[in-house]
């Protein structure tokens, strides 16, 4: 575990309203670096359940999912009833105080539980809110259901991954997801620098805003030249594997002893230095192969000369070999691959985490990295509901009226 430091968000108020994915990495993020995050999640019912739905998702160690402990470290959670009035007196209460507030609901939920923009800026107008959905706030598809492997899929992300002629696969983990969430904050930085612009005796904290985050869009503006090509060619990019369609040469070959390593020798002086080093000269002083596009178009002859030098030599060898030619290359990790790594754990990557039971696990460190106020872990990822009697008493209510409401179920 790091030292505890403030961090550069540090006095920053955000209301985590998300669940799973896309808004409770955004309020993460702000979270590593300082700001005091209050998660509100949904109590038990009649003693089950409860809590966000990630809690429980993929591996689980004594009855919580160690994911838990990456998505909401640093936090503080709130178990309330946002279907009843009294909870969403509370929201609109912590809204008053608070400078960002995060929500990934279906477009309409916040505001049938009188807790939309037009309300809760109206009674902070410095407020923040970050609406992260499927399909964005407005727009014919607003009212769908959307995840992140839809966006993926409506992003362009999904047609282009795989081999070509077989069904597009997914990427290993929920990157639509996450690339909402980091846009997200983005725009919450962002949405912070108007604020300090607009102070005035009118707005003596500034003017808020709502950032409104769709899943898809998030996707699609990581699609590099996809459309511009489309439009300007009418070239409809498909699948094509582990290489980099147009860039060459760039793609994943097979070693000897099974591992795959990615080679990326498409800068002109690289490709060079890379024919030396399989012994392809002829290649590297060929006229049309000094440039990219004459490269693309012999592709696959160079291809067939990289793969057919690499499936010789095991992984590491090749690795040596590229390295000292320094050619751009790299070893396919596994996980077992990034907790074994020296640079990873050089660069604070690989942070270690004690448990309740005592335990300990491995987490990712804090990206990116500041130098002089960077992110720390000051608590554990909180059990459910364990600081709502402390936010509430922040917020004004009296331990009879908390009790009140834990007694009608509203607050756990």
């Amino acid at each position: 575990m790091t030292d505890v430091k403030p961090g550069p968000l540090q006095g920053l108020k955000v209301v985590e309203l998300g669940q799973l994915i896309a808004g409770p990495f955004a309020a993460k993020t702000l979270a590593d670096f300082g700001a005091d995050v209050v998660k509100i999640e949904p109590p038990p019912k009649n003693g089950q359940g409860g809590g966000d739905p990630l809690r429980g998702w993929r591996l689980v160690k004594n009855g919580t999912s160690v994911w838990w402990q990456v998505q909401s470290r640093n936090k503080r959670s709130v178990a309330l009833d946002l279907r009843q009035p009294e909870a969403q007196d509370i929201v609109r209460k912590l809204a008053a105080e608070a400078d960002v507030l995060i929500e990934n609901f279906r477009p309409g939920a916040m505001e049938d539980w009188g807790l939309g923009p037009d309300v809760l800026l109206a009674l902070n107008p410095a407020l923040i809110m970050l609406r992260v959905s499927g399909y964005g706030q407005t727009g014919p598809y607003r009212d769908r259901p959307g995840f992140g492997v839809v966006a993926e899929a409506m992003g362009g992300l999904r047609h282009l991954s795989g081999e070509p002629g077989r069904v597009p696969v997914r990427v290993g983990v929920s990157i639509g997801d996450t690339l909402a969430s980091l846009h997200g904050v983005i725009g919450i930085l962002l949405a912070l620098q108007h604020r300090h612009a607009t102070v005035s005796p009118q707005h003596p904290k500034g003017q808020g805003q709502v950032v409104d985050v769709a899943l898809f869009e998030a996707v699609f503006n990581c699609m590099e030249s996809l459309l511009p090509e489309y439009s300007a060619f009418g070239a409809v990019r498909g699948p094509a594997g582990s290489a980099l369609p147009g860039i060459a040469p760039s793609n994943a070959y097979t070693c000897a002893d099974g591992c795959h390593v990615l080679i990326a020798g498409n800068g002109d002086s690289i490709f060079r230095r890379l024919m030396a080093c399989i012994g392809r000269d002829d290649l590297g002083a060929a006229p049309d192969l000094q440039n990219n596009p004459g490269r693309v178009a012999r592709v696959g002859e160079i291809d067939a000369a990289i793969g057919a030098w690499a499936s010789r030599l095991t992984a590491d060898e090749v690795l040596r070999a590229l390295e000292a030619a320094e050619v751009p290359s790299g070893k396919i990790y596994t996980v077992a691959d990034i907790a074994a790594d020296p640079h990873y754990a050089a660069r604070g990557m690989l942070q270690s985490v004690r448990m309740d039971d005592g335990s300990d696990v491995l987490v990712p460190g804090f990206v990116p990295r500041l130098s002089a106020s960077p992110g720390s872990h000051r608590r554990n990822a909180p059990a459910l509901g364990q600081d709502t009697e402390a936010v509430l008493r922040e917020v004004g209510l009296t331990d009879a009226q908390i009790a009140a409401l834990r007694e009608r179920g509203v607050v756990a």
